[in-house]
C-alpha cells in the first residue's frame, strides 16, 4: 500500500472551501463538515481519555475500539457514503453500558463532571459527543443521514457517562454530587 498523506498541506482549502469524497466543493462551514469536526474532536477526547492512566483494561479496550468506529463513521458520512455503523454497533455498546453499570452503585442524584483527571477527561467526552449529536440532527434534518448514526452517538454519550463514574472510582475518588439545595 502506498503512502495515504504524503503531503500534508494543499493550499485548496486556502479559500474556505474543502472537497467531499465526491470531489463536490462546500464551504468548510457546511453541517456536514461541522459533524465531522465534532466527530474529529470527539475522537481527540477519548485520546485524551485513553492517555490517563489508570485505566481499566476493559475501558482502554472499549474507547480504542470506539475510536475506529468512529473514523468509520466519519467515513460513513462523507460521499461516497457506505453504511459502516449499524444497529449491531449500537447493541454492543448497549451491552458495554449493563455490564459496566452493574458493578457501579445506583445514582440518587447528578453528579458533577469531576472526580479525577480520567472522570472529569471523560465527562468533556461525553459532553463533545452530545455536541456531535446535535450535528448529527442539524445534518440530518437539512440532508438524510443514516439513522443508525444518530444513535450511536446517544448511546455513546451514555456509556461515556458510565466510563466516567467507573473511572472515578479507580482512584477511589468519590463523585460529586449536586447540591440542588445549598444554601
Amino acid at each position: 500500500m502506498g503512502y495515504r498523506l504524503s503531503k500534508i498541506y494543499t493550499r485548496t482549502g486556502d479559500d474556505g472551501k474543502t472537497n467531499l469524497g465526491n470531489n463536490l466543493r462546500v464551504a468548510k462551514n457546511h453541517p456536514r463538515l461541522d459533524l465531522l469536526g465534532t466527530l474529529d474532536e470527539l475522537n481527540s477526547a477519548i485520546g485524551m481519555v485513553l492517555t490517563q492512566p489508570p485505566i481499566a483494561a476493559s475501558i482502554q479496550q472499549a474507547l480504542t475500539q470506539i475510536q475506529h468506529e468512529l473514523f468509520d463513521l466519519g467515513g460513513e458520512l462523507c460521499p461516497p457514503f457506505h453504511v459502516v455503523i449499524t444497529a449491531e454497533h449500537t447493541t454492543h455498546l448497549e451491552k458495554i453500558i449493563d455490564e459496566w453499570n452493574a458493578s457501579l452503585p445506583p445514582l440518587k442524584e447528578f453528579i458533577l463532571p469531576s472526580g479525577n483527571i480520567q472522570a472529569a477527561t471523560c465527562h468533556l467526552a461525553r459532553t463533545i459527543c452530545r455536541r456531535t449529536e446535535r450535528s448529527a440532527v442539524t445534518l440530518n434534518n437539512l440532508e438524510k443521514i443514516p439513522g443508525e448514526a444518530i444513535r450511536y452517538l446517544n448511546r455513546l454519550s451514555d456509556l461515556l457517562f458510565v466510563a466516567a463514574r467507573m473511572l472515578a472510582r479507580v482512584t477511589t475518588s468519590d463523585e460529586v454530587m449536586w447540591e440542588h439545595e445549598r444554601k
